[in-house]
């Protein structure tokens, strides 16, 4: 059999790209939309899940995501492959409505191959809190930040790419089908492992109207994404009840940074971050509601700081919802975490020592951070390492997240 393609046969390379892309299409769209439906059984609180379950969930995206990204590399190798060969004409050339159709399903079937999986590869580097793929890179990509919206949009493209290439699967097996059983012509049988050449017919489609009509699907696909990451994203589609709730939480988070600290310092900015390690790689988060009353007496180095944190304004990628959930934080037991704690000077800087409570558990904890004050503005930013265990945070054995947290802040204040 020969290698290249012929006016009347298709070579070896070119049956091998297509049984193997095939045959991984075949494979990961079912475990993708398995996976799929796991991680809604683990974001709804309604379902207990085990870490058994979450483990599986875990590898069955990582496999997908490893797989997605082999059938587009495998794509990309069979696009140029075609580009420098001759194709073999169609047999039913002479029926134009079948002919046209049959080249715009074999455009939207090229164009799935790359978008597909493209898409799926971008939302996983724009989005915090992940499977990892099973490859040497991947992770992240090249003008890809870690931002929501490029995530939301990218899932929905996604999601609608992969219907896309569902509908296109469908419509050429079904043309295949039909040519083989209907038609009896060698359509089906020349991909088929062989040397087995056919006569195509004289008339042949235009191919230029396919492919327009193909652009145009795909033109509408990633408009309607799109539109749909904006409606999630618009606050104008918001009910009123989440209105309310957010206004209620914008009201909180203004307070919480304006408040006055009574013999003390008023915090005027700041951030309040965690990292967590999950799946082998780092998940950052961050809370947008917190307040932190502080009394620091320069003359000594000593002071007293006492931290409320609403558990809820914590943004974790992916993994939010799940970090709210009762084998986490149980945000809806207890709402708010705290830190009280003794502010004075160490080894190489300052130190709050004190206790940390979260999800009713309480344990000492000592956080070292750095301080500067000019005039009447300090500037103080520290780091500390906690064991989520302590808190009965997650299981004890799970190996889906670390059991170190590492807890981070930066904040602005000025003198009451």
């Amino acid at each position: 059999m020969p290698l290249i393609n012929s006016r009347t046969a298709y070579g070896s390379v070119t049956k091998t790209f297509h049984w193997l892309i095939a045959v991984f299409i075949l494979v990961n769209l079912p475990l993708g939309l398995v996976a799929n439906e796991m991680a809604h059984a683990i974001r709804d609180p309604a379902i207990e899940t085990s870490d058994a379950y979450i483990s599986r969930t875990a590898l069955l995206f990582s496999l997908h995501k490893t797989m997605g990204l082999a059938v587009f590399f495998f794509a990309l190798g069979r696009i140029l492959w075609a580009l420098s060969q001759p194709k073999p004409a169609l047999l039913n050339g002479d029926k134009p409505l079948e002919a046209h159709a049959a080249e715009t399903v074999h455009w939207l079937l090229y164009g799935s191959l790359v978008i597909v999986p493209l898409s799926g590869w971008i939302h996983h580097a724009a989005v915090s809190g992940y499977a990892p793929i099973w490859w040497p890179f991947g992770q992240g990509l090249p003008f890809v930040p870690k931002d929501e919206s490029i995530a939301e949009t990218f899932a929905g493209l996604h999601h609608l790419s992969k219907n896309v290439l569902i509908a296109a699967l469908l419509l050429h097996v079904a043309g295949a089908l039909k040519h083989h059983v209907i038609d009896k012509d060698a359509t089906l049988r020349r991909m088929l492992p062989g040397r087995l050449s056919a006569e195509p017919t004289s008339a042949q489609p235009r191919h230029i109207w396919p492919f327009l009509a193909a652009v145009v699907i795909w033109m509408s696909v990633l408009g309607a994404s799109t539109v749909q990451a904006v409606i999630v994203e618009d606050p104008a589609t918001q009910t009123a009840a989440e209105d309310e709730a957010q206004l209620a939480e914008e009201e909180d988070a203004a307070s919480a940074t304006a408040a006055s600290v009574e013999n003390g310092w008023t915090v005027t900015d700041g951030a309040l971050g965690i990292t967590i390690r999950q799946m082998g790689s780092d998940t950052a988060g961050a809370f947008s509601d917190w307040s932190a009353e502080i009394v620091y007496d320069e003359a000594t180095g000593t002071g007293q700081v006492d931290v409320t944190v609403t558990i809820s304004s914590l943004t974790l990628g992916s993994v939010t919802d799940q970090a709210m959930g009762p084998d986490y934080f149980d945000t809806a037991n207890h709402p708010r975490a705290s830190f009280s704690a003794d502010i004075r000077q160490g080894d190489n800087g300052h130190v709050a020592a004190g206790t940390l409570t979260i999800k009713g558990n309480s344990a000492p904890v000592e956080l070292p951070f750095a301080l500067t004050i000019d005039g009447d503005t300090a500037r103080a930013e520290g780091n500390m390492t906690v064991d989520r265990r302590n808190f009965g945070i997650g299981a004890e054995g799970e190996d889906n997240v670390g059991a170190s947290v590492g807890i981070s802040f930066d904040l602005t204040a000025t003198r009451q």
